[in-house]
């Protein structure tokens, strides 16, 4: 589904993936214009995941999202409340975030199902729930995943 305004999940923040996206989805749904769909998620999730990798509560980062703040100003106040990444962090919360789905345990169940539910073409080439989203949002091409980590 085309979002307006939503942003993809290899757009960057600093060095990171996602935390734009968050970012987005927040703004989004304070101004009413995130799909209903996509709310029981907030929070929740690839949202979840990175506040509690970054160290600080989804509340607080939507908090000053909705400040007004630029989600690099949001990514600022998470290194300096929660804690800064080195680089090496940076890469392995990346590769996780970028690999969910391939060779894990969502594999063999979820990614089949959300691509049948999706109605996206079951060609091999969907194999993470980053390719899942970007082409449910039409955003996704074959090699998206190493454009984005150049």
């Amino acid at each position: 589904m085309k979002i307006e305004g939503i942003k993809g999940c290899f757009e960057k923040t600093g060095k990171l993936f996602y935390f734009a996206r968050m970012c987005s989805k927040i703004r989004l749904h304070a101004q009413g214009q995130l799909p209903s769909d996509y709310h029981d998620m907030l929070g929740q999730g690839f949202d979840g995941r990175t506040c509690r990798y970054l160290r600080v509560r989804y509340n607080d980062v939507k908090a000053e999202v909705l400040a007004g703040k630029t989600d690099q100003e949001v990514l600022a106040w998470c290194f300096a409340q929660g804690r800064p990444l080195t680089d090496e962090e940076v890469l392995i919360y990346n590769s996780f975030m970028s690999k969910r789905g391939w060779r894990d345990d969502e594999t063999a169940e979820f990614i089949p199902a959300m691509i049948q539910q999706y109605g996206v073409k079951d060609d091999g080439s969907v194999i993470t729930d980053f390719d899942l989203i970007e082409m449910d949002e039409g955003r996704w091409y074959p090699d998206m995943w190493r454009d984005a980590w150049k």
